[in-house]
């Protein structure tokens, strides 16, 4: 079976060991003589796949008991108005923008309350993180919101802001699971599972429980709200049970991996391997702040925008694909998530070198 290495920054890569136990369970899930697909997601089956999904994902990043863990559909996208819908009693949030990502959040969030960019990166092509140790935090805010990786533009917060005793919410859309944190420093993360976790369409809210009230803004939909799904374990209505099935699987390969810990080791060590290509070399330059790099989104260029696109294509005849640049900024870009392995990154230097011997002038 031929599988390339798959760059894409969502939807992105899945271990081939859950795909190949999920073709396996395709017709005839554990015996039950129907696939997930078919199930029913008030089946007792179905009930274990939602409930295992949670405790693995509470085990891989200790989440503590003062917090629910949804599963949710509708992308990340969405969350950009569920958020203040629900937590926006004040009808006032500061945001810090350092990407295409949380500018769009921002701007979503200003149909709902007066919102405020408290610091960004805008000026310099959202190339940096901004210091974020003493902003000016509005004392009536509801929270203050980040997009912590910046899958377009290559950055991530290495230290969070400090949110003077307000709820920091966060986009983790692609770095959830890529190493250690602490959810106890969150007031909510959100993240789509198509990077890290799982299958496009399936959302994972993680959110304290001091914020899942009734006290929603005025005509909040009823599939909007947070406490709908708290109070019926995520089964209000029919959720995306394939998704939340794969993500499982997601989660027990994580866990028989090492957890965490060790995912983090590997991913800064594939990262490693690229970085230190990128500082030496006479052609690929890296677009980012060095202190500010991703270790999932690694964005590159050759300075030459023709020589860019023969990269990327010639790329795809070494069985490297998905290495082109977001729309917007050009380029390319290696995402480095989970399930790539180090030997694809190993191989992505290698013809990265070949190029430069053949085209660097």
């Amino acid at each position: 079976m031929h599988r390339v290495y798959n760059f894409s920054a969502g939807p992105a890569v899945l271990p081939d060991a859950v795909l190949s136990e999920a073709q396996n369970e395709m017709m005839n899930y554990r015996g039950t003589g129907s696939s997930v697909l078919e199930m029913s997601h008030r089946s007792f089956d179905f009930n274990e796949i939602i409930s295992e999904a949670e405790v693995d994902l509470r085990k891989l990043l200790a989440i503590p008991d003062n917090y629910r863990v949804l599963f949710l559909q509708g992308g990340a996208s969405l969350q950009f108005a569920m958020v203040p819908m629900n937590l926006m009693k004040n009808r006032t949030a500061d945001f810090i923008i350092t990407g295409h990502w949380a500018k769009k959040a921002y701007q979503e969030a200003q149909t709902f309350g007066e919102v405020r960019i408290i610091a960004s990166s805008e000026d310099q092509l959202f190339s940096y993180i901004p210091d974020c140790t003493d902003l000016e935090i509005n004392p009536g805010a509801d929270y203050l919101y980040i997009c912590e990786n910046n899958t377009i533009y290559g950055t991530k917060y290495q230290m969070l802001p400090n949110t003077k005793g307000k709820p920091l919410v966060a986009d983790m859309s692609s770095c959830l699971l890529s190493e250690e944190i602490d959810v106890g420093q969150y007031g909510l993360i959100f993240a789509g599972a198509q990077k890290n976790i799982g299958p496009a369409g399936t959302v994972v809210v993680i959110i304290r429980k001091d914020l899942i009230t009734d006290e929603v803004l005025p005509l909040t939909p009823t599939m909007l709200k947070y406490k709908t799904y708290s109070d019926s374990n995520s089964l209000y209505n029919t959720p995306p049970t394939y998704g939340i099935y794969i993500c499982g699987k997601v989660f027990k390969w994580l866990l028989k991996e090492g957890g965490l810990k060790r995912r983090g080791e590997i991913n800064r060590m594939k990262a490693k391997i690229l970085y230190d290509y990128l500082d030496t070399s006479q052609l690929f330059k890296g677009t980012v702040c060095k202190a500010n790099r991703s270790i999932m989104n690694i964005t590159f260029v050759t300075g030459n925008k023709e020589l860019d696109e023969k990269f990327v294509n010639e790329a795809k005849k070494y069985g490297l694909v998905n290495l082109k640049g977001h729309r917007s900024i050009g380029g390319m870009r290696a995402s480095l998530y989970n399930a790539m392995p180090v030997a694809g990154v190993k191989r992505l230097v290698e013809f990265m070198r070949e190029f430069e011997r053949n085209y660097n002038v």
